[in-house]
Protein backbone atom coordinates (compact mmCIF):
# COMPACT_ATOMS: atom_id res chain seq x y z
CA UNK A 1 0.00 0.00 0.00
CA UNK A 2 1.57 3.48 -0.91
CA UNK A 3 2.03 5.42 2.02
CA UNK A 4 -0.37 8.09 2.13
CA UNK A 5 1.14 12.20 2.42
CA UNK A 6 -0.30 14.95 4.06
CA UNK A 7 -1.63 17.53 2.32
CA UNK A 8 0.35 21.03 1.89
CA UNK A 9 -2.09 23.05 3.65
CA UNK A 10 -2.29 20.32 6.41
CA UNK A 11 0.92 20.26 6.46
CA UNK A 12 1.24 24.16 7.07
CA UNK A 13 -1.52 23.77 9.85
CA UNK A 14 0.89 21.43 11.85
CA UNK A 15 1.65 22.83 15.28
CA UNK A 16 -0.10 25.99 14.71
CA UNK A 17 -1.28 25.37 18.34
CA UNK A 18 2.09 24.66 19.78
CA UNK A 19 3.45 28.17 18.19
CA UNK A 20 0.64 29.83 19.40
CA UNK A 21 1.03 29.06 22.99
CA UNK A 22 4.57 29.83 22.32
CA UNK A 23 3.57 33.35 20.99
CA UNK A 24 1.77 33.97 23.90
CA UNK A 25 4.36 32.47 26.76
CA UNK A 26 7.08 34.89 25.24
CA UNK A 27 4.71 37.75 25.45
CA UNK A 28 4.14 36.88 28.96
CA UNK A 29 7.62 36.67 29.53
CA UNK A 30 8.69 40.68 27.82
CA UNK A 31 5.45 42.23 28.60
CA UNK A 32 4.08 40.51 31.98
CA UNK A 33 4.61 44.44 33.82
CA UNK A 34 2.46 46.48 31.06
CA UNK A 35 -0.23 43.59 31.50
CA UNK A 36 -3.37 44.96 33.29
CA UNK A 37 -4.08 43.58 36.77
CA UNK A 38 -7.44 41.61 35.96
CA UNK A 39 -10.08 39.81 38.15
CA UNK A 40 -8.83 36.97 39.95
CA UNK A 41 -4.65 38.43 39.55
CA UNK A 42 -3.66 35.93 37.07
CA UNK A 43 -0.39 38.18 36.06
CA UNK A 44 0.64 38.20 39.52
CA UNK A 45 0.31 34.24 39.32
CA UNK A 46 2.46 33.77 36.68
CA UNK A 47 4.75 36.33 37.52
CA UNK A 48 5.15 34.69 41.07
CA UNK A 49 6.67 31.35 38.81
CA UNK A 50 7.73 33.29 36.13
CA UNK A 51 10.91 31.75 35.84
CA UNK A 52 9.36 28.37 35.52
CA UNK A 53 7.49 29.68 32.10
CA UNK A 54 10.83 28.37 30.47
CA UNK A 55 9.81 24.63 30.77
CA UNK A 56 7.35 24.61 27.92
CA UNK A 57 10.13 25.26 25.99
CA UNK A 58 11.23 21.12 26.39
CA UNK A 59 7.78 20.55 25.86
CA UNK A 60 6.69 22.14 22.82
CA UNK A 61 9.94 21.08 20.88
CA UNK A 62 9.41 17.78 21.45
CA UNK A 63 5.56 18.33 20.47
CA UNK A 64 7.17 20.18 17.11
CA UNK A 65 9.59 17.37 16.30
CA UNK A 66 6.43 14.90 16.82
CA UNK A 67 4.60 16.24 14.75
CA UNK A 68 7.10 17.69 12.35
CA UNK A 69 6.07 21.39 12.47
CA UNK A 70 8.82 23.68 11.58
CA UNK A 71 6.64 26.41 12.76
CA UNK A 72 6.58 24.97 15.85
CA UNK A 73 10.31 24.56 16.84
CA UNK A 74 11.16 27.93 15.19
CA UNK A 75 8.80 29.38 17.64
CA UNK A 76 10.10 27.29 20.89
CA UNK A 77 13.44 28.54 19.76
CA UNK A 78 12.37 32.39 19.58
CA UNK A 79 10.73 31.95 23.10
CA UNK A 80 14.36 30.40 24.86
CA UNK A 81 15.77 33.24 23.29
CA UNK A 82 13.40 35.24 25.07
CA UNK A 83 13.60 33.77 28.60
CA UNK A 84 17.39 33.69 28.10
CA UNK A 85 17.08 37.39 28.05
CA UNK A 86 14.82 38.14 30.40
CA UNK A 87 16.99 36.14 32.69
CA UNK A 88 20.31 36.54 31.85
CA UNK A 89 21.57 38.24 34.53
CA UNK A 90 20.89 34.85 36.69
CA UNK A 91 22.56 32.62 33.66
CA UNK A 92 25.71 34.63 33.10
CA UNK A 93 28.77 33.67 35.05
CA UNK A 94 30.10 37.06 37.61
CA UNK A 95 33.03 37.88 38.96
CA UNK A 96 32.94 38.47 42.43
CA UNK A 97 31.78 41.72 43.82
CA UNK A 98 32.95 44.27 46.81
CA UNK A 99 30.62 44.88 49.53
CA UNK A 100 30.53 46.27 52.91
CA UNK A 101 27.70 44.32 54.27
CA UNK A 102 26.24 40.73 55.10
CA UNK A 103 22.71 40.73 55.62
CA UNK A 104 20.12 37.85 56.40
CA UNK A 105 16.47 37.79 56.02
CA UNK A 106 14.45 34.34 57.72
CA UNK A 107 10.87 33.52 58.38
CA UNK A 108 11.38 31.33 61.11
CA UNK A 109 8.18 29.77 60.92
CA UNK A 110 6.28 30.00 64.58
CA UNK A 111 5.61 26.41 64.34
CA UNK A 112 9.47 26.19 64.47
CA UNK A 113 10.26 24.37 67.43
CA UNK A 114 14.43 24.87 67.10
CA UNK A 115 16.18 28.43 67.62
CA UNK A 116 19.10 27.40 68.18
CA UNK A 117 19.00 25.17 64.89
CA UNK A 118 17.66 28.83 63.03
CA UNK A 119 20.54 30.63 64.99
CA UNK A 120 23.79 28.37 63.68
CA UNK A 121 22.52 28.57 60.15
CA UNK A 122 22.26 32.06 60.23
CA UNK A 123 25.15 33.00 61.88
CA UNK A 124 27.18 30.62 59.30
CA UNK A 125 26.55 33.50 56.86
CA UNK A 126 28.32 35.85 59.34
CA UNK A 127 25.45 38.67 58.94
CA UNK A 128 26.09 42.35 60.32
CA UNK A 129 22.05 42.36 60.33
CA UNK A 130 19.35 39.64 60.74
CA UNK A 131 15.95 39.96 60.40
CA UNK A 132 13.05 37.41 61.51
CA UNK A 133 9.60 37.30 61.17
CA UNK A 134 6.92 34.83 62.55
CA UNK A 135 8.33 35.12 66.13
CA UNK A 136 6.56 33.97 68.83
CA UNK A 137 6.15 35.58 72.42
CA UNK A 138 7.33 32.10 73.57
CA UNK A 139 10.54 31.57 71.13
CA UNK A 140 11.80 35.08 71.51
CA UNK A 141 14.19 35.15 74.44
CA UNK A 142 15.30 31.91 73.07
CA UNK A 143 16.24 33.92 69.93
CA UNK A 144 17.52 36.55 71.99
CA UNK A 145 19.84 34.52 73.89
CA UNK A 146 20.91 32.68 71.11
CA UNK A 147 21.90 35.73 69.00
CA UNK A 148 23.52 37.94 72.07
CA UNK A 149 27.21 37.00 71.93
CA UNK A 150 26.72 38.26 68.20
CA UNK A 151 24.21 40.77 67.54
CA UNK A 152 24.00 42.27 71.14
CA UNK A 153 21.86 44.92 69.83
CA UNK A 154 18.39 44.02 69.24
CA UNK A 155 14.63 45.79 68.38
CA UNK A 156 11.31 43.51 67.88
CA UNK A 157 7.74 44.80 67.01
CA UNK A 158 4.96 42.00 67.52
CA UNK A 159 6.09 39.51 65.42
CA UNK A 160 9.16 40.67 63.20
CA UNK A 161 12.92 41.58 65.10
CA UNK A 162 16.08 43.17 63.58
CA UNK A 163 19.39 41.76 65.25
CA UNK A 164 22.67 43.96 65.00
CA UNK A 165 26.41 43.84 65.30
CA UNK A 166 26.13 47.56 65.16
CA UNK A 167 24.02 49.80 67.64
CA UNK A 168 20.18 50.60 66.91
CA UNK A 169 18.59 53.76 67.58
CA UNK A 170 14.95 55.65 66.50
CA UNK A 171 13.34 51.95 66.80
CA UNK A 172 9.68 52.48 65.98
CA UNK A 173 6.61 50.40 64.55
CA UNK A 174 5.58 50.44 61.18
CA UNK A 175 2.02 50.25 60.19
CA UNK A 176 1.75 47.59 57.38
CA UNK A 177 -2.06 46.05 58.59
CA UNK A 178 -4.89 45.60 56.55
CA UNK A 179 -7.44 47.87 57.30
CA UNK A 180 -10.14 44.45 57.62
CA UNK A 181 -7.40 42.83 59.62
CA UNK A 182 -8.23 43.18 63.83
CA UNK A 183 -6.05 44.68 66.51
CA UNK A 184 -2.65 42.99 67.64
CA UNK A 185 -1.44 42.77 63.83
CA UNK A 186 2.18 44.16 63.75
CA UNK A 187 4.17 43.04 61.85
CA UNK A 188 6.54 45.86 60.59
CA UNK A 189 9.45 48.12 62.31
CA UNK A 190 11.86 50.22 60.99
CA UNK A 191 15.27 50.75 63.19
CA UNK A 192 18.25 52.91 62.09
CA UNK A 193 21.26 51.05 62.03
CA UNK A 194 24.62 52.66 63.20
CA UNK A 195 27.29 51.12 61.17
CA UNK A 196 30.77 52.05 60.58
CA UNK A 197 30.29 53.72 57.02
CA UNK A 198 27.05 55.74 58.60
CA UNK A 199 23.34 55.14 59.55
CA UNK A 200 20.89 52.87 57.83
CA UNK A 201 17.06 53.19 57.80
CA UNK A 202 16.56 49.54 58.02
CA UNK A 203 12.99 48.16 57.69
CA UNK A 204 11.64 44.58 58.39
CA UNK A 205 8.23 43.41 57.27
CA UNK A 206 6.58 40.46 56.75
CA UNK A 207 3.40 41.03 54.34
CA UNK A 208 0.10 39.43 54.29
CA UNK A 209 -0.18 35.87 52.57
CA UNK A 210 -1.70 35.35 49.30
CA UNK A 211 -4.29 32.33 48.65
CA UNK A 212 -5.68 30.84 45.42
CA UNK A 213 -9.82 30.90 46.37
CA UNK A 214 -12.47 29.72 44.08
CA UNK A 215 -14.41 33.07 44.50
CA UNK A 216 -11.07 35.71 44.50
CA UNK A 217 -8.57 33.59 42.38
CA UNK A 218 -4.95 34.85 43.12
CA UNK A 219 -6.23 36.59 46.54
CA UNK A 220 -3.00 39.32 47.06
CA UNK A 221 -6.06 42.41 48.57
CA UNK A 222 -4.54 42.01 51.65
CA UNK A 223 -0.47 41.44 50.61
CA UNK A 224 -1.38 44.70 48.12
CA UNK A 225 -2.64 46.71 50.65
CA UNK A 226 0.07 45.76 53.20
CA UNK A 227 2.48 46.47 50.25
CA UNK A 228 1.24 50.00 50.20
CA UNK A 229 1.46 51.19 53.47
CA UNK A 230 4.90 49.77 53.07
CA UNK A 231 5.70 52.03 49.96
CA UNK A 232 4.62 54.91 51.56
CA UNK A 233 6.59 54.61 54.43
CA UNK A 234 9.71 54.76 52.03
CA UNK A 235 8.65 57.51 49.87
CA UNK A 236 8.73 59.27 52.89
CA UNK A 237 12.28 58.27 53.83
CA UNK A 238 14.69 60.94 53.95
CA UNK A 239 17.50 59.02 54.78
CA UNK A 240 20.43 58.19 51.79
CA UNK A 241 20.68 54.67 52.96
CA UNK A 242 17.80 52.82 53.11
CA UNK A 243 17.44 48.72 53.75
CA UNK A 244 14.42 46.25 53.93
CA UNK A 245 14.51 42.68 54.14
CA UNK A 246 10.93 41.07 54.58
CA UNK A 247 8.92 38.03 54.11
CA UNK A 248 6.81 40.11 51.23
CA UNK A 249 5.09 37.32 50.01
CA UNK A 250 5.30 38.56 46.50
CA UNK A 251 8.53 38.06 43.99
CA UNK A 252 10.50 41.27 42.42
CA UNK A 253 8.38 40.86 39.55
CA UNK A 254 5.24 40.78 40.90
CA UNK A 255 2.78 43.60 40.08
CA UNK A 256 1.46 43.86 43.62
CA UNK A 257 4.98 44.44 45.22
CA UNK A 258 5.49 47.70 43.08
CA UNK A 259 4.90 50.61 45.78
CA UNK A 260 8.05 48.66 47.15
CA UNK A 261 10.09 47.53 44.42
CA UNK A 262 10.11 51.19 42.68
CA UNK A 263 11.03 52.30 45.76
CA UNK A 264 14.29 49.92 47.03
CA UNK A 265 15.99 46.64 44.73
CA UNK A 266 17.01 43.64 45.04
CA UNK A 267 19.23 41.44 43.08
CA UNK A 268 18.33 39.57 39.99
CA UNK A 269 21.64 38.28 39.73
CA UNK A 270 20.53 34.72 40.82
CA UNK A 271 17.74 32.96 41.08
CA UNK A 272 17.83 32.24 45.18
CA UNK A 273 14.14 30.42 45.80
CA UNK A 274 13.52 30.96 49.51
CA UNK A 275 10.21 29.13 49.41
CA UNK A 276 8.65 26.67 49.93
CA UNK A 277 11.82 24.44 51.65
CA UNK A 278 11.07 21.17 50.81
CA UNK A 279 11.27 22.43 46.89
CA UNK A 280 12.27 25.76 46.36
CA UNK A 281 10.11 27.79 43.52
CA UNK A 282 10.19 31.51 43.95
CA UNK A 283 12.13 33.83 45.88
CA UNK A 284 9.36 35.28 47.99
CA UNK A 285 11.55 36.69 50.72
CA UNK A 286 13.94 40.07 50.11
CA UNK A 287 16.70 41.52 50.84
CA UNK A 288 16.59 45.15 49.11
CA UNK A 289 18.22 48.40 48.96
CA UNK A 290 18.32 52.27 48.21
CA UNK A 291 21.27 54.12 48.21
CA UNK A 292 23.02 51.05 47.86
CA UNK A 293 23.38 47.90 45.77
CA UNK A 294 22.64 44.15 46.31
CA UNK A 295 25.48 42.17 44.90
CA UNK A 296 24.72 39.01 45.77
CA UNK A 297 21.73 36.63 47.15
CA UNK A 298 22.04 33.49 47.88
CA UNK A 299 19.69 31.07 49.88
CA UNK A 300 20.95 28.85 53.32
CA UNK A 301 20.25 25.56 54.09
CA UNK A 302 17.22 24.41 55.85
CA UNK A 303 16.04 25.51 59.75
CA UNK A 304 13.06 23.62 60.26
CA UNK A 305 10.76 26.62 58.48
CA UNK A 306 8.77 26.37 55.24
CA UNK A 307 11.42 29.11 54.24
CA UNK A 308 14.99 28.86 53.36
CA UNK A 309 16.82 32.16 54.83
CA UNK A 310 17.84 34.32 52.66
CA UNK A 311 21.36 36.33 52.84
CA UNK A 312 22.45 39.26 50.51
CA UNK A 313 25.78 41.10 50.31
CA UNK A 314 25.22 44.80 50.02
CA UNK A 315 27.37 47.83 48.95
CA UNK A 316 26.80 51.95 49.52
Amino acid sequence: MAERTAAPGARRRRGLVTAAVMAVLGCVLLLHSSLPRLPGRPVSLLETFLPWLGLAVPVGLVLGVVRRSGVAVVACLVVAAVWAGVFREALLPREPDTYDMTLVQHNVSDENTSPSRVARTVLGADPDVVALEELTPAALPAYRAAFARTHPHHASVGTVGLWSKHPLKDVTRVDIKPRAVGPGWDRGLRAVVRAPGGDIATYVAHLPSVRMRLTEGYATGWRDESAALLGRSLAAERGGKVLVLGDLNGTLDDQGLRPVTTQVRGSRAEFAFSWPTGLPLARIDHVLARGAKVVETWTLPDTGSDHLPVAARVRF
